[in-house]
């Protein structure tokens, strides 16, 4: 147990560092000098000041951010507040306004030539590879289940939940678990794959609720060892394996935010396995974060820290990862209800970290509070989607009909 706590230990240090990347102290601004163009245009069409006293506003500790933004991009903007050099008492709203304006899409100099450099790479090397398939678990859901616990709800689903009805982050995730149970109509003895499973609590709703056999996988080690206790006594196996290695039948397969980590180079082959392993009368739910620009390469903060190799989907990309293989029976749009998930867990995060702070350090604390609220900013501008798709095989003569 000891040695298990120190590794953990090691991971949460190196990943509030990333790659090592050098830590920039700050050089407090004296002389607030005026912000340079083309910053200063960019700002003013997304309606955010430098400065400024409304909550979105940017307030700024040292005046070298718009070089650093100039040399490194967003990550740069990124790593600038994790360094401490500005601030912004509603990080929500300003990247609303910033992310609905595309300031992101408009940067000049060495910080355009670095975005074309990254889109480039997306295209020629396979970011999602199978020797690549178990970063993303060691780097992410491997720091610590401590965190994870006091973020999530009881059942520590980490993906969006459904608040049609919802007045709490646990209803919300309950009613989602059960949208996509009634979605697939899933009945006692069905056998389900669960791709992508996390700490278990899908697959555990589906066998307590619903009566039916699942098999999850992941590529976690640690969302693996608590799912298999989550799911003691149920007709659940959980497997630390890639997608890629499966094999069998089953009546039933479900995705839930899973997808954002196969990569447009593998949807194909992703769909193709999907394929495969369902049943000929199957029916099969992919749940994902959508964009509604299709772009070459992830978000490099989310990349260098927070999700590595991921890569949020268009609706072109799936249709064309899919199309041929599989039937669309059914598409539904609740991106906004990601806006309010993420807010819950920001809320549920700032609450704990005092609890946390002995186990992280701050520049952890700034890095995910960037994280959360920098994606609560994409859904709530409407860029970012959340999308639930239902499939069934070509040669399935099956009706089926929505449910919401």
């Amino acid at each position: 147990m000891s040695s298990q706590m120190n590794a953990q230990s090691t991971r949460r240090r190196e990943l509030s560092y990333s790659t090592n990347r050098k830590v920039e102290s700050v050089k407090p601004v004296t002389t607030l000098p005026p912000t340079p163009e083309p910053y200063a245009s960019l700002l003013h069409a997304a309606d955010v000041r430098v400065n400024g006293e409304r909550p979105w506003d940017i307030h700024l500790h040292d005046s070298r951010l718009f070089q650093r933004v100039t040399r490194d991009g967003t990550l740069g903007f990124a790593e600038a507040y994790m360094d401490g050099w500005w601030d912004c008492n509603q990080l929500d709203e300003l990247f609303t306004r910033l992310l609905g304006a595309r300031v992101h899409t408009q940067l000049k100099g060495l910080a355009k030539l670095k975005l074309l450099g990254r889109s480039l790479a997306y295209k020629v090397v396979n970011f999602q590879s199978i020797k690549r398939a178990f970063h993303v678990g060691e780097h992410h859901y491997d720091i610590g289940n401590d965190l994870y616990r006091q973020m999530l709800d009881p059942r520590m689903i980490y993906s969006c939940g459904y608040w049609a009805t919802a007045n709490s982050l646990e209803e919300a995730q309950v009613a989602k678990l059960d949208l996509v149970c009634r979605k697939l109509g899933l009945k006692p003895g069905m056998r389900v794959l669960d791709i992508g499973c996390g700490w278990g609590g899908m697959a555990a709703y589906a066998a307590e609720h619903y009566g039916v056999e699942v098999t999850g996988i992941t590529v976690s080690r640690e969302q693996q060892k608590l799912a298999a206790e989550t799911v003691q006594g149920l007709p659940v196996t959980i497997e630390l394996a890639d997608y890629r290695s499966l094999t069998g039948h089953y009546d039933r397969i479900l995705s839930i935010g899973m997808f954002e980590h196969v990569g447009a180079r593998n949807y194909r082959t992703y769909f193709k396995k999907v394929t495969d392993l369902l049943a000929d009368d199957g029916l099969f739910l992919l749940h994902t974060i959508g964009d509604e620009h299709q772009t070459g390469a992830t978000d490099p903060f989310i990349h260098e820290y927070i999700f590595p190799n991921g890569k949020i989907p268009s609706r072109k990309q799936i249709n064309d990862g899919s199309f041929g293989l599989l039937r669309l029976e059914d598409w539904h749009n609740f991106g906004p209800d990601y806006d309010r998930t993420l807010m819950a867990w920001a809320a549920n995060f700032e609450a704990a970290w005092p609890k946390l702070a002995s186990h992280y350090e701050e520049r952890f604390h700034r890095m995910w509070r960037f994280y959360l609220y920098s994606c609560a900013g994409f859904f709530r501008c409407r860029i970012g989607q959340l999308w639930q798709l239902v499939y069934s095989k070509p040669e399935n003569r099956m009706l089926y009909r929505s449910l919401r």
